[in-house]
């Protein structure tokens, strides 16, 4: 495989874009953030999803591109419009940038996905080869997945990431105010399984994926799962703080509608691909991994 010195970013104001355009620049490679404002450098892309536009001339030396932008499953009520724009978002934008992967030739794709295209799996573990679920996300994320396929011929990995984890964003960013104040607990029964992952795995994972061999679908989510109980109380216990206040099934549907079935839902989710591949987390338990957020 060639050596890739040059990477394209979509989603690089987000979470995960930002911190990985950060380590990538940080590891010696050029990066190209594609970004749907008015550019303000040489170091970004202009492209509009929407319309299918983007600006090949500006990535003609790119050698891969890793792309990350969504509406957020989390950021609304699913209303009928909203989901709308979750599948939309997907859709149009990976179609504009796997035809721009296929049409520059580059070395490697790599295009966002997520777990929920498992559906809800209960206490079965699963991986990468095995089926996806019925619900909408698990349609969402089939259909994601079968956009970034339209670069054909190109060597493509589809990120079917878990709840990533960081204090300074996503469900712990939201989850640490309520905890350090002592009123945290767990969420409905607490018996659901959560698939997680720490920012830093995250990140470390792309980079090792973007220099491999690897192709098709990769679970980004820590070898140990836990359920949801299991998770509130080592957040607790990072924090010093008692997790007594349980959040209802009920409470949980009417704050947040739709998306309460992915906080309820379990996902048992194992990163076999990784594993195999040789790649080692550096937070594979849930306490150390939140003692070391927290700290």
């Amino acid at each position: 495989m060639s050596k890739i010195n040059q990477v394209a970013v979509t989603g690089s104001s987000g979470l995960i874009g930002s911190a990985l355009v950060g380590q990538l620049r940080a590891d010696g490679y050029i990066v190209k953030k594609i970004v749907r404002r008015p550019v303000r450098g040489n170091d970004e892309v202009f492209w509009n999803p929407n319309a299918g536009e983007i600006d090949l001339n500006s990535l003609s030396e790119v050698d891969a591109i890793v792309h990350l932008a969504g509406a957020g499953v989390g950021d609304k009520r699913w209303s009928a419009a909203y989901k709308s724009e979750i599948l939309n978002s997907r859709l149009l934008g990976t179609t504009t940038i796997a035809t721009a992967a296929k049409t520059l030739g580059v070395t490697k794709f790599i295009s966002a996905s997520a777990i929920g295209y498992y559906g809800e799996t209960g206490n079965r573990s699963v991986v990468e080869s095995d089926r996806g679920g019925e619900d909408f996300l698990s349609v969402v994320c089939r259909e994601w997945e079968a956009a970034a396929d339209l670069a054909t011929d190109i060597p493509t990995i589809k990120l079917r990431t878990g709840l990533v984890l960081d204090p300074t964003g996503g469900a712990l960013g939201r989850m640490l105010p309520i905890f350090k104040f002592g009123l945290g607990g767990k969420l409905g029964n607490g018996k659901q399984w959560w698939s997680w992952i720490t920012l830093h795995d995250e990140i470390r994972a792309i980079i090792f994926l973007l220099n491999s061999k690897i192709t098709g679908p990769v679970n980004l989510t820590s070898p140990n799962p836990v359920t949801n109980q299991e998770f509130t109380a080592a957040l607790a216990r990072a924090l010093n703080r008692p997790a007594i206040f349980p959040a209802p099934a009920f409470a949980l549907q009417a704050a947040l509608g739709g998306f309460s079935s992915e906080i309820l839902g379990s996902k048992k989710i194992v990163p076999k691909v990784l594993a195999d591949a040789g790649f080692e987390f550096d937070y594979p338990h849930i306490s150390a991994a939140l003692t070391a957020l927290v700290d």
